[in-house]
C-alpha cells in the first residue's frame, strides 16, 4: 500500500455583488492578497471615499485566495482558473488511485453552486472533471488497461437520505444509512449508474437536477436547504502482459455542495423553515466539530474524541473528512458589509479545516480483498446462524430466564441482518460491467418515463410553446421544460380521476387546476373555480391570452416563463421586416417574476383602498347634503308654523278689538295685550331654540367631515 500524509486544501473565493446588496449601496469587505483573504470590519471605513483602518483587518493565509468580484481585476478568478488549480489535482488524484474529496462550503447565495456546478455557459468543476476524465481515459496510452466509472447523485435533507437517480427508493423515511467492518459507512440500495461517455453523466446530473428540483418544489424548499453529493467510482484494471495477472486500482471521488450556513435571525425564517434551518444548522454545526476534533488531533493532542456519528453528512463522509482521502474545501464567501458576520464564520470555519492531515492511500486490488472477506464472514454468519435453529422457537427453560431468550432472538435478528447487507454487497460486487450497463440503462428509461408522466420534457423540442420554471436558486431555475400538448393542455395534482399532462404536487395545486388551449395560433389559459393563477403580476379567474415571456404564477410555489417559439420567431421577423433594432431581452427570472407580483398586487391594493376612500367621501357628501335638507325642511316648517300663528293671533287681536269697539272695556283690552305679549314671547324663546338645534347638528357634521378629511 502506498501511503501519503497530505493537509486538507482549502480555497476561499468571493463573488460580486448581487441586485440586493448593489440596492442597498454595500461596502466591499474582502481582499485578496496572495493566497491571503482579508476581512475588514465594516466600522473599519474612515469614510465615504474607502479609506481603510489597518486595525480593522483581519487576515486569513489559505493554499489559495481567489477574487471573483471584479472583472476588470487583472487577478480576476475565472471557472476556468479554479478548475485548473483545483479540479485538476481531483482528476490527477483520482488517476493514480487515491480516495479523493471536494467540498463546497458557504452561506445561502455566496456562489457555491456557481463554482461546483456553474450556470450556462459557465462551467463548474463538477462536470469539468468529467468530462476530463473521459478524454483522459479515450486518449490513455496505457495498454491492457480497462476503465470503469460509476456514478451516484444523492441529497441529504433534513438528516433524510434520497437518491436522486431513483426517486421511488426510500420516499418515505429515505435510504438507510448503514455501516459495515469492511466497506465503513454507506447508504443501502443507493443507485450506482455505469457510464461509458460523458454525455451520459451530463444527463445523469441533469435529471438528478430535475428529481431535486421537483422534490424541492413539492416540499416548497430550496436546493440552498439540502446537501448535494455528486460520486464518481472510478476504475482501472490492468493485465500484465508477462505473467496474466490482474490488477485493479480503485477511487471514490467525491463532490459535495453542501447546504448554506447562516444563522436564523438573519434568514427572517419562522415556522417550519426556522426548524428546517435548525436540522441543517445542526447538520454543520456537527461538520464543524468533526473538523475542529480533526485539527486537534492533526496538531499532535492525543485522545480526541471525533463525533462522526452526529449527523448522516459526517457519518457517510468519515473518510474524506479524516481518513483515506486527498480533500479540498472552497469556501465560498460574500462581499458585502451586511454579511460580515456569516463571511467572518466561513473564513474560521475554512482556517480549522486547513489544519487537517488525512492519510491517503492507493486503492490498489480493494474489491478481491473484499469480496474475499465478505464471502468469509457471510459463510461465518451462516454458520452462527445454523448452530442451533431451534433458538427462535423453543420455549423457555427452567435454567433459563426469559430475559435470556430475548436477548438471543435479539443477536439472532442482528446476524440476520448482517447477512443480508454482506449479501447485498457482494451481489453489487460480483456484477459484470454488462450488467451493470443494462441495469443504467433500464433505469434511466424508467426516469424518462416518470418525468413524461408528470409532463417533464426530457429532450428538446424547438417547434411546440412551453412553459419552464423559474426558482430562486439560478441551479434550479430552468431545469424543467414542460411542453404544450397540440389542442388541450390540462394542469393539476396526480390525485383525480382525470389525467393531468402536466402534473404538479404543491401549496394550493387543485386536483383540476387550469387547462391551457391552442386554438388558430392562440394560447389561452382557464383557471378552474377557486384556482390560484397569475399571469404577470395579476390574479386572473377567467381565461386569458398567454404571450411570449409571460409570466405564470400557480398556487404557492409553481413560478413559470411561458415560451412560444413561433410568437418569438414573428417579432423577430417583424423587427427585421421594419428594420429596427430588437430591444435586448430582459432577464425574466424568478426575482422578476415574484418583483412585478408584488407590484401589481401592491397597486391593485392601493387602487381599492383609493376607491374606497372614494365612496366613503361621496357617503360623506350625501350624508351632508341629507343633513342640509333636513335643516331646510325643519326652517321651512317653523317659518309655516310662525306664520300660521301670526295670522292667528291677528285674527284674535281683530275680533277682541271688534269687541272692544261694541264694548268699551278697559280691562279685556289690558288681558288682550297681556296674553299677546306672553305668547310672543313664548314664540320667541321656541325660535331661539329650534335655531340652535340646527346650528348645533350643523356643526357637528361639520367636524366630522374635516376629521375624515385629515385622515
Amino acid at each position: 500500500e502506498k501511503k501519503k500524509m497530505s493537509s486538507v486544501k482549502v480555497a476561499v473565493r468571493v463573488r460580486p455583488f448581487n441586485s440586493r446588496e448593489i440596492e442597498r449601496r454595500c461596502k466591499n469587505i474582502i481582499r485578496m492578497q496572495g493566497s491571503s483573504t482579508l476581512i475588514i470590519t465594516p466600522s473599519g471605513y474612515k469614510d465615504d471615499i474607502g479609506e481603510v483602518d489597518p486595525n480593522n483587518i483581519k487576515t486569513f493565509s489559505y493554499d489559495y485566495s481567489y477574487t471573483s468580484f471584479d472583472k476588470s481585476d487583472p487577478n480576476y478568478a475565472t471557472q476556468e482558473i479554479v478548475y485548473n488549480d483545483l479540479g485538476k489535482q481531483v482528476l490527477a488524484n483520482a488517476w493514480e488511485g487515491f480516495n479523493t474529496s471536494l467540498f463546497a462550503y458557504g452561506q445561502t447565495g455566496s456562489g457555491k453552486s456557481y463554482s461546483m456546478l456553474g450556470y450556462g455557459s459557465e462551467v463548474g468543476i463538477i462536470p469539468r472533471v468529467c468530462e476530463e476524465l473521459f478524454i483522459k481515459i479515450d486518449n490513455s496510452p496505457e495498454p491492457n488497461t480497462t476503465y470503469k466509472v460509476e456514478v451516484s447523485f444523492m441529497e441529504i435533507y433534513n438528516e433524510i437520505v434520497k437518491d436522486l437517480l431513483d426517486m421511488r427508493k426510500g420516499q418515505k423515511g429515505g435510504l438507510k444509512v448503514r455501516n459495515h467492518p469492511k466497506t465503513g459507512p454507506y447508504v443501502e440500495d443507493l443507485t450506482k449508474a455505469a457510464v461509458t461517455t460523458y454525455d451520459q453523466v451530463s444527463g445523469i446530473m441533469d435529471e438528478g437536477s430535475k428529481a431535486r428540483t421537483v422534490a424541492a418544489t413539492h416540499m416548497n424548499a430550496q436546493s440552498s436547504r439540502s446537501h448535494a453529493v455528486f460520486s464518481i467510482l472510478f476504475t482501472q484494471t490492468k493485465v500484465d502482459d508477462l505473467t496474466g495477472l490482474t490488477t485493479e486500482k480503485v477511487s471514490k471521488v467525491h463532490l459535495v455542495d453542501l447546504a448554506g450556513s447562516e444563522r436564523a435571525d438573519s434568514t427572517g425564517a419562522t415556522g417550519d423553515r426556522l426548524k428546517e434551518g435548525a436540522s441543517i444548522n445542526q447538520s454543520l454545526s456537527a461538520l464543524g466539530k468533526v473538523i475542529s476534533a480533526l485539527a486537534e488531533a492533526s496538531g499532535g493532542k492525543k485522545g480526541v474524541f471525533v463525533p462522526y456519528r452526529d449527523s448522516v453528512l459526517t457519518w457517510l463522509l468519515r473518510e474524506s473528512l479524516g481518513g483515506n482521502s486527498k480533500t479540498i474545501m472552497i469556501a465560498a464567501v460574500s462581499p458585502a458589509d451586511i454579511n460580515f458576520d456569516e463571511t467572518l464564520s466561513t473564513l474560521r470555519y475554512a482556517e480549522r479545516a486547513k489544519r487537517i492531515k488525512n492519510q491517503a492511500i492507493v486503492n490498489e486490488d480493494p474489491n478481491a480483498k473484499l469480496i474475499r472477506e465478505l464471502r468469509d464472514e457471510i459463510l461465518s454468519l451462516r454458520q452462527q446462524l445454523g448452530m442451533d435453529p431451534t433458538t427462535t422457537t423453543r420455549a423457555v427453560s427452567s435454567q433459563e430466564t426469559y430475559e435470556i431468550q430475548i436477548q438471543k432472538e435479539k443477536e439472532v435478528d442482528e446476524l440476520k441482518q448482517k447477512l443480508s447487507q454482506s449479501e447485498k454487497l457482494i451481489a453489487e460486487l460480483n456484477k459484470s460491467w454488462e450488467e451493470k450497463i443494462q441495469e443504467t440503462q433500464k433505469l434511466t428509461v424508467e426516469r424518462e418515463e416518470a418525468f413524461k408522466g408528470m409532463g417533464i420534457a426530457i429532450r428538446v423540442d424547438a417547434t411546440k410553446p412551453f412553459f419552464v420554471n423559474l426558482n430562486e436558486d439560478p441551479l434550479m431555475s430552468e431545469c424543467l421544460v414542460y411542453y404544450l400538448d397540440s389542442n388541450l393542455t390540462r394542469i393539476g395534482s396526480p390525485e383525480t380521476e382525470v389525467t393531468q399532462h402536466i402534473q404538479l404536487k404543491g401549496l394550493n395545486i387543485l386536483p383540476e387546476h387550469c387547462i391551457v388551449e391552442i386554438k388558430d395560433g392562440i394560447i389561452t389559459l382557464s383557471p378552474f373555480p377557486e384556482a390560484v393563477c397569475f399571469v404577470n403580476g395579476y390574479r386572473v379567474e377567467e381565461s386569458v391570452v398567454l404571450n411570449h415571456g409571460a409570466r405564470v404564477i400557480l398556487g404557492h410555489n409553481f413560478v413559470f416563463r411561458f415560451n412560444n417559439p413561433e410568437e418569438a420567431a414573428q417579432q423577430k421577423a417583424k423587427a427585421a421586416e421594419l428594420q429596427t433594432e430588437q430591444e435586448p431581452p430582459k432577464l425574466i427570472d424568478w426575482n422578476f417574476a415574484l418583483k412585478e407580483l408584488a407590484s401589481v398586487q401592491t397597486k391593485i391594493n392601493f387602487d381599492e383602498t383609493t376607491e374606497s376612500e372614494k365612496q366613503k367621501e361621496e357617503e360623506l357628501k350625501e350624508k351632508l347634503n341629507e343633513l342640509n335638507e333636513q335643516i331646510e325642511k325643519q326652517r321651512q316648517e317653523a317659518v309655516s308654523q310662525m306664520e300660521l300663528q301670526r295670522q292667528e293671533y291677528e285674527s284674535k287681536l281683530k275680533e277682541l278689538e271688534k269687541q272692544m269697539e261694541e264694548k268699551d272695556v278697559s280691562s279685556i283690552r289690558e288681558q288682550v295685550e297681556r296674553d299677546y305679549e306672553a305668547q310672543q314671547r313664548d314664540f320667541n324663546k321656541r325660535r331661539k331654540s329650534l335655531q340652535e338645534v340646527l346650528q348645533k347638528q350643523k356643526l357637528s357634521f361639520l367636524l366630522a367631515t374635516e376629521t375624515h378629511d385629515r385622515e
